[in-house]
């Protein structure tokens, strides 16, 4: 069983785990191709040295200070110095656009700034050189020309390792100034629309998610966490946050290893996005398909086959959602699910034993997929837990430190988020902030210890965000479950009004395009217009072998391909047969067209860091293109 804890701040959290497992690996990752393993009480000593060399620099309580660097070991010592210290962390990614940076700079009061590398500071100093720093800190390399007066590299601010028993006491003490209620750090949403918002989040947001989720996903010290998420982001930090909560390891990735990791470091638990587990999966296909059609055919019809299994099993089980109580004629309902199942036993069990082989690509040791940062598909969701892996398909958001709902252990009602977190209240509202009743579909509201105190300096956003009666409005569409179950419908901000009245969720269509397998991304788009259409991103290799199958076409290039109309025609033919009635489509959500696009979306450009669309960016960049697919 989990070890039970009593987190006053997150400067407790570290002392913790370093007292109960000093030589626990706390963190494992590469630097120059050669790999480093730290214990909890190396990672404790880390934390003081910079903590103290912090304190010389006139870092205190309430100090905010721009963090700006990916994912590494000194990210997460930083973070918990300047937790020490009261100071306040306003972080970012390396590939931050310089305009956003001076922003937040500017929108925050910033008075520090630590970067990640010099090139970092090079890259931003015309704008950084009019900002007034106290002092600045370089985590990798020397200061060897001096950019600014007031630079300090990480590798001098640690050379004095020197650790006392006063030392230690001091810096066990600092806990004692941490209020709950401090904040102790500023998340700038990603801005998928205009300037990004200030999150502010307490202590007692985040030690209500480390000591709620470990509940229901049963956290052990011996749990090895595979990082792959930007670690400024709330959903990779509070996992980072309940590794060391646990005192498990977390083992620094990267979305280029990712695959090679899992397999090499065997993981016990993954979090990831939506679109890391859809690479994957398009990884795992494209594998099979090289092995041969007819292997890559029974794979599917073996996936086909144990998902068959797994759904009429939960029917039996009364695991899948329900918006009615059960009457007592309903097992007459179930006797076809059990013929299927007595049809489907012997089948399913060789596809677990082939499934073995799958399982090992995921490292052998995977016993939680943790899903969380947006919606994960229906075909996802199914695909994975056929393999026999367990998905923890969670929702929740920055404002919210991140958790709302997740599907957990304590949870086998598929096809939904599962419930609220222990002590979170969640509602389903009308355009009024009225209660729905179960079943009907109304915007998300949630309340508890995890949700912001508010946005920094944003009083207008503040009233738009909250109910009278203190709810977060999230924006989200969903509805629940008469066992109180989440099923997230949509997002109200995104949806698409058509010329029709007719109202439109752009993202359980693009979910289904994305199926196609020489599909990468798709955009649906059609405000205001007669109907839909669509952006698609393929894989111009497989895009090439479909033309091959359904038109006999063997030379077409990439600009051949975006220009053939007769393609675009027998794609959007193809994307049709998967939007129909019976999978719960409308006959307007069909798409009129569809255009392919060179070049795939980027994360600073088109994506935010945590890979959701900013949608008004795309419509801005192929503003041309998509009057042409109305013309």
């Amino acid at each position: 069983m989990p070890e039970k804890h009593n987190f006053s701040s997150l400067h407790d959290v570290l002392l913790q785990a370093r007292h109960k497992h000093p030589d626990n690996e706390a963190f494992i990752y590469r630097a120059a191709e050669e790999e480093h393993v730290v214990t909890y009480k190396k990672f404790y000593e880390d934390v003081l040295l910079l903590t103290r060399s912090f304190a010389d620099k006139k870092i205190g309580k309430g100090t905010k200070v721009l963090l700006l660097s990916d994912n590494r070991y000194a990210w997460i010592v930083t973070d918990f110095a300047l937790v020490a210290l009261g100071a306040i962390s306003v972080p970012r990614g390396s590939d931050a656009p310089t305009r956003e940076l001076e922003y937040i700079i500017d929108h925050s009061g910033c008075e520090f700034l630590i970067a990640e590398t010099r090139s970092l500071l090079e890259k931003h100093d015309q704008m950084f050189s009019t900002k007034k720093f106290r002092n600045i800190f370089l985590i990798e390399g020397k200061i060897e020309h001096r950019l600014f007066s007031n630079v300090f590299s990480y590798n001098d601010l640690m050379k004095k390792r020197k650790i006392s028993p006063d030392d230690m006491a001091e810096f066990d003490s600092r806990g004692e100034k941490i209020d709950p209620e401090d904040p102790f750090t500023l998340i700038y949403t990603s801005g998928t629309t205009g300037n990004p918002k200030g999150v502010i989040l307490t202590h007692t947001n985040i030690i209500y998610n480390i000591e709620a989720i470990p509940k229901i996903v049963n956290l052990e010290s011996d749990d090895y966490w595979l990082s792959v998420l930007p670690t400024w982001h709330i959903f990779e930090r509070a996992a980072e946050y309940m590794a060391i909560s646990s005192c498990g390891c977390t083992v620094y990735s990267s979305v280029k290893t990712f695959a090679e990791d899992l397999q090499y470091y065997k993981p016990t638990l993954v979090c990831s996005v939506p679109r890391l587990w859809e690479a994957l999966y398009t990884r795992i296909n494209t594998a099979l398909e090289q092995k041969g059609a007819r292997q890559a055919h029974m794979f599917r019809l073996l996936v086909k086959v144990s998902a068959a299994y797994r759904r009429n099993r939960r029917i039996l089980k009364d695991q899948l959602p329900r918006f009615k109580k059960v009457g007592p004629g309903d097992f007459i309902g179930k006797l076809p699910a059990l013929l299927k199942i007595a049809l489907l036993v012997l089948p399913y069990r060789l596809a677990q034993k082939k499934f073995l082989l799958v399982q090992e690509r995921f490292g052998g040791q995977l016993r939680l997929a943790v899903s969380g940062g947006g919606s994960l598909p229906k075909y996802l969701d199914e695909w994975i837990d056929a393999l026999g892996i367990r998905i923890v398909n969670a929702y929740g958001m920055t404002e919210c430190a991140p958790a709302i709902a997740a599907r957990g252990l304590n949870c086998d009602v598929f096809g939904t988020i599962g419930p609220a977190l222990p002590g979170t209240e969640l509602r389903i509202a009308d355009e009024k902030d009225r209660p729905l009743p179960t079943g009907e579909e109304g915007e998300i509201q949630v309340r508890g210890a995890q949700v912001m105190p508010g946005y920094y300096n944003s009083p207008e956003e503040n009233a738009k965000t909250f109910t009278e009666d203190g709810f977060l409005k999230t924006g989200d569409l969903g509805k629940l479950t008469v066992g109180g179950e989440l099923l997230i419908t949509g997002r109200a901000k995104e949806i698409i009004v058509l010329a029709s009245g007719e109202n439109i969720d752009p993202s359980r269509i693009e979910g289904t395009i994305t199926m196609l397998p020489f599909v990468k991304d798709a955009v649906l788009v059609g405000q205001d217009r007669k109907g839909l259409a669509a952006l698609i991103v393929p894989d111009f290799d497989k895009l090439k072998e479909f033309a091959k199958e359904k038109m006999h076409r063997t030379k077409e290039s990439p600009a051949e391909m975006m220009t053939d109309q007769g393609l675009a025609d027998k794609t959007r033919q193809e994307i049709n047969k998967l939007l129909m009635p019976k999978e719960g489509f409308k006959a307007y959500e069909k798409l009129m067209n569809l255009s392919f696009l060179e070049n795939e979306f980027e994360p600073g450009e088109e994506l935010t860091n945590t890979l959701k669309k900013k949608r008004h960016i795309i419509e801005r960049k192929y503003r041309e293109l998509i009057d042409k697919l109305f013309s």
